[in-house]
């Protein structure tokens, strides 16, 4: 264990406050004379550690905390009071590797996510699986991940079906289904079945290394309460050494005190004045604040991003791919003309197998989810932007829009055909035609109905966002009146605005920053982090959801949601105002104990006995501890609740 290590440091310190408690009770309980060679030697430890970063620091032309705070101890011990001197070092060695200790545990949380990069990869090369190193893994090469292993970089499924486990990165409680075509993220592990993957990027441009380089800026960035207090600390701690050498001045000229007594109260104003307590009271919350949200799957881009989303008093909400998934769901199959559903699906499977398009993948999916197998077609075609069309069991059919169904659907049942779609659109909804002609056999027809689905926790999400006064919550979406209408009262949203260009959500942006701003309060746009770009941008604060995988959204995004559960947006803006109340109570109580022990310390030494240079120390690192536990309070700020995926009915 390297002696100057945190580790190093504390142990240190225990041995030079058990030195000090020994020489003490020795030297004053049995008056034996060499017991006070203990206490010399606790000054000596102390001093080790405190003298090595107060020569750093006057090396590097600064005179910060530890300055002082060696120059304190060293002027005690030579006006005769080595004790205390010895007491000032031991508490600050103490409380320093305490602090460092606490900072470790903050990061811990954080640092957690290079465990997950794996280091080796089964891989197919020269036609056979080799184990090699992750980071040799080249964009195109096949991989196979077994159950429970890592994904080694970021891939696709190119055969086989499991579920990945991604809570580590994301918070999510449930693994993620994925099948042929979905995308793996490097440091998720396969719980399930194996499967083979084609890797999509190398090791070094994976998500999880992006998340990564996101953290560790953000740790570096400071608020802007934090950037003043260090532009302050350096003229400060100058101003307390100069004001403290005032005062013994002023003690033992004009005032005619002795010189021990004139130093004795100097040193005790040097040591409460310090703003230990202070420079740290912002930065162990807001490192604190980050290590919390990442384990939830919240990446906050540093302090300014949380001071900002504390503020939010309004937020806007992009719909497509935001509120919503942005993929369709088969919700159910209305048979009009002479036909069952289960038959429909079938056909309209089959006609669809081998289409990537959206609704495609929608239809294949409800039938699996069913049951039901494809009834083979024939002579599958394509007309562009009206539907597909082939042969089942030597009749015509067709699939798409009414027009292009229309010919084969008798006359008689036109009008029901619209009037259900009409029904289906007025909800918000898609409706998909499909007809078999007649012949031998009547004629049959239905709609396949469709609906984008809301993401976990959209359900709950405006009530828990009033319940944080947060409003309005409004929608911009370039999508019809109508879909937007749906969604809007399906939510339950303050207000709504449809058929939008990015142009136009800008403007809408600023128009609540406006109204906002005149409250003091901020407007957040949530959104995909890809389209809605400039209204991200033009937000007081812009917030990614559901971007694992999205590199836009991790560089425009001042926050960034790992996973679709919207109901982690309340629950980080609750977060952000604790850690801002945090780092207020913080500030108060450094500032008081400086200004309380400050005019203590002045006002009795003028008029009666001095305060004691024990009590003054104790005052001092007892602040900075008692900061440093307030601020670890928030690695306990409770989680957000778990939300189940939405069902087939909610839309």
């Amino acid at each position: 264990m390297p002696i100057f290590s945190s580790k190093g440091e504390l142990w240190g310190s225990i041995l030079a406050g058990a030195l000090l408690v020994a020489g003490y009770a020795l030297s004053r309980g049995l008056n034996l004379e060499w017991a006070g060679w203990l206490v010399w030697g606790s000054l000596l430890i102390g001093g080790l550690y405190g003298g090595r970063a107060a020569l750093e620091a006057i090396l590097d032309k600064r005179v910060d905390i530890d300055v002082l705070m060696v120059i304190g101890a060293g002027l005690a011990a030579y006006i005769g009071h080595p004790e205390e001197g010895a007491l000032l070092l031991f508490l600050f060695t103490l409380a320093g590797a305490l602090e460092d200790l606490a900072m470790q545990r903050t990061t811990r949380e954080v640092e957690a996510l290079h465990a997950l990069m794996p280091t080796d990869a089964l891989v197919l090369r020269d036609g056979a699986w080799v184990e090699a190193e992750a980071e040799s893994l080249t964009p195109g090469e096949r991989i196979k991940i077994r159950q429970g292993e890592r994904v080694p970089a970021d891939a696709t499924v190119a055969a086989g079906a499991s579920a990945m486990d991604q809570s580590a990165m994301t918070g999510e409680s449930m693994p993620r289904s994925v099948g042929v075509g979905d995308e793996l993220y490097a440091g998720t592990i396969n719980t399930d079945d194996p499967i083979e993957a084609t890797v999509l990027r190398p090791v070094k441009e994976s998500s999880l290394q992006r998340i990564l380089d996101l953290v560790t800026t953000a740790r570096e960035q400071r608020e802007p309460v934090q950037r003043m207090i260090d532009r302050l600390s350096q003229p400060y701690a100058v101003g307390v050494l100069s004001i403290s050498a005032l005062v013994f001045l002023v003690w033992w000229l004009p005032m005619g005190r002795t010189w021990e007594d004139a130093w004795y109260v100097a040193i005790t104003l040097l040591i409460v004045a310090s703003p230990c307590a202070l420079v740290i009271a912002t930065p162990t919350a807001t490192l604190a604040s980050i290590a919390r949200a990442a384990r939830a799957g919240v990446l906050f881009k540093g302090g300014s991003a949380i001071d900002a989303l504390s503020r939010t008093g309004a937020v806007a909400f992009d719909k497509t791919g935001t509120l919503t998934i942005g993929k369709p769901r088969l919700q159910k199959v209305i048979p009009v003309v002479g036909a069952d559903e289960a038959a429909l699906l079938r056909i309209a499977a089959a006609l669809e197998e081998d289409s990537t398009h959206p609704i495609a993948t929608a239809i294949r999916d409800g039938a699996r989810e069913r049951g039901l197998t494809p009834d083979p077609v024939t002579e599958v075609n394509h007309t562009v932007g009206k539907g597909i069309g082939g042969v089942w069991r030597g009749r015509r059919v067709r699939l798409g829009n009414l027009a292009h169904t229309h010919a084969m659907i008798p006359e008689a049942d036109h009008e029901r055909v619209r009037d259900a779609l009409a029904r289906i659109q007025g909800r918000g909804e898609l409706g998909v035609v499909i007809a078999v002609e007649g012949g031998e056999s009547p004629a049959q027809a239905g709609v396949l109905v469709m609906a984008d689905q809301v993401r976990p926790g959209a359900l709950t999400l405006v009530r828990d966002l009033h319940a944080l006064g947060v409003r309005p919550v409004r929608m911009l979406t370039g999508d019809n009146q109508l879909t937007a209408r749906h969604v809007a009262t399906t939510l339950g949203l303050d207000a709504f605005d449809a058929e939008l260009m990015p142009q136009d959500k800008v403007m809408a942006v600023a128009a609540m920053k406006t109204q906002a701003h005149a409250g003091g309060r901020g407007v957040a746009v949530i959104g995909d982090g890809v389209n809605d770009a400039p209204a991200l941008a033009a937000a007081d604060i812009g917030i990614a959801v559901g971007s694992i995988g999205t590199a836009a959204a991790l560089e425009t995004a001042d926050v960034v949601l790992l996973s679709d559960n919207l109901g982690v947006v309340p629950w980080a803006i609750g977060l952000a105002r604790r850690t801002r109340a945090t780092v207020k109570v913080n500030l108060i109580l450094a500032l008081s104990i400086i200004v309380v022990m400050g005019i203590l310390t002045v006002s009795m030494a003028a008029v009666g006995p001095r305060v004691p240079l024990t009590l003054g120390v104790l005052a001092h690192e007892g602040g900075t501890l008692m900061v440093v536990f307030n601020s670890l309070l928030l690695l306990g700020f409770r989680g957000p609740a778990a939300t189940p995926e939405p069902s087939g009915n909610d839309r």
